[in-house]
């Protein structure tokens, strides 16, 4: 899709959204745009967090499924991926 309709696109979709929608909208937009200016540099204690858990996982460690971490936040998986699932 080119940038213009896709520009269109967004704008039309942005407004039929209701004030608390719209302002989160508007702060991913901020953060995404943020994000790309200021890439924070990682501080000691996060590359003593990567190393220890590249640890865990070298010696075993298990993750959490995707779908344990969606149904503890209460959530279905249809909800999230917005495509209903055959039962």
């Amino acid at each position: 899709m080119a940038v213009n309709m896709l520009e269109t696109k967004a704008h039309d979709l942005i407004g039929q959204l209701n004030p608390g929608k719209l302002a989160a909208v508007v702060h991913l937009l901020e953060v995404m745009v943020h994000d790309e200016d200021e890439e924070e540099e990682l501080t000691e204690e996060d590359r003593r967090a990567l190393r220890a858990s590249d640890e865990y996982f070298r010696n075993g460690g298990q993750g959490i499924p995707f779908e344990q971490v969606v149904a503890e936040c209460g959530f279905t998986m249809e909800q999230i991926s917005g495509v209903k699932r055959d039962s």
